[in-house]
């Protein structure tokens, strides 16, 4: 089973997304994360470039966005969608600083800060009530950063971790 399709969506407000001319280089990369023994305590093991999975095995989704240019960028929105077959299991350690994340379960048609919420109709007493839930994040099915600055020649690792189904 191939883990990841290279389904990255970026959006930078006023400027085309010609790869030539953009200010911005995406790095995508994946890696197999493995809990291991050494010296009788448990670590944490990442095999990036791992390409065949089964069922329950955990991988770090990991977009690096490397400002090329010689000015600072604004407000760069990078989305990256929780790949087919596998199902959302929390961020990969902290958003960098100046970095808004949000999260869809639409299908990346609209993002909002978690926990995501949602409206439910349920029969109390034989009258319908509607109630807000909070989404489980194993239905995210999108993560996007919004990043505020990034500086000329900087860069800002952001990535979520998924299990396959």
């Amino acid at each position: 089973m191939k883990a990841f399709g290279s389904m990255l969506l970026l959006v930078l407000p006023g400027m085309a997304l010609a790869q030539s001319a953009s200010p911005l280089v995406l790095n995508l990369s994946q890696a197999l994360v493995q809990t291991v023994t050494v010296d009788g305590k448990a670590a944490e093991k990442r095999t990036p470039g791992y390409t065949r999975v089964r069922p329950g095995d955990q991988l770090a989704q990991t977009v690096t966005a490397r400002n090329v240019s010689t000015r600072t960028l604004a407000n760069v929105a990078v989305r990256l969608p929780v790949p087919r077959g596998m199902v959302y299991v929390a961020p990969d350690g902290a958003a960098p600083a100046g970095v808004r994340t949000e999260y869809s379960i639409d299908a990346g048609k609209t993002f909002a800060p978690a926990p995501l919420k949602r409206q439910i109709t349920v029969t109390e007493n034989g009258k319908a009530v509607t109630r807000e839930v909070e989404v489980n994040p194993n239905e995210y099915q999108a993560v996007r950063w919004t990043i505020g600055a990034l500086p000329a020649g900087t860069e800002k690792t952001l990535g979520f971790r998924v299990q396959v189904k």
